[in-house]
């Protein structure tokens, strides 16, 4: 069995910048073995699932805007720049930059967190679009969304850090 601190060390950034989700699937003991994605996310969203409404916006406000200026400066995490560059948000024209800023800006405002969408197999387009409806939502509506589109970047990720089980 892994120690906390190597489990912490290896998934505490599975859920953007909050490896207390890490800690408390550990402390709960209800890791599968062998550490397989599915197993590893099934205890880190149920401990994200369990976690207060405060707690889980502190999660969706770790998240970075898409295309923002975390991107500009080079200050994403290493998965948050994959993600996005995989998606081509970094070669964006100066128009749709433009675009994602505005929708951004509007978007926090209206929310209070971050735009948050699983990026994998998308492009600009497809996230421009899925921004421009999403915008429309109610808050607890959106707040919903964005918390099941952080488990599902969870996903992504452990799937890329963990086999699965045979």
């Amino acid at each position: 069995m892994m120690s906390r601190e190597d489990f912490v060390s290896r998934f505490g950034g599975v859920f953007e910048h909050s490896p207390s989700i890490a800690e408390r699937a550990y402390d709960a003991g209800h890791l599968p073995a062998p550490l397989t994605a599915s197993g590893v996310h099934a205890a880190l969203v149920a401990v994200f699932r369990a976690a207060s409404r405060e707690e889980r916006l502190g999660v969706l406000l770790a998240h970075p805007d898409l295309a923002g200026r975390l991107a500009i400066a080079g200050e994403l995490t290493e998965d948050s720049r994959k993600e996005q560059a995989g998606a081509g948000l970094d070669r964006l024209s100066p128009a749709e930059h433009g675009r994602f800023t505005e929708l951004n800006s509007a978007y926090v405002e209206k929310f209070g967190f971050p735009f948050i969408i699983a990026v994998k197999g998308l492009g600009k387009d497809d996230i421009l679009s899925a921004f421009e409806t999403r915008i429309g939502n109610d808050r607890d509506e959106e707040f919903a969304t964005a918390t099941a589109q952080v488990e599902r970047i969870a996903l992504l990720r452990l799937t890329s850090m963990l086999p699965e089980a045979e």
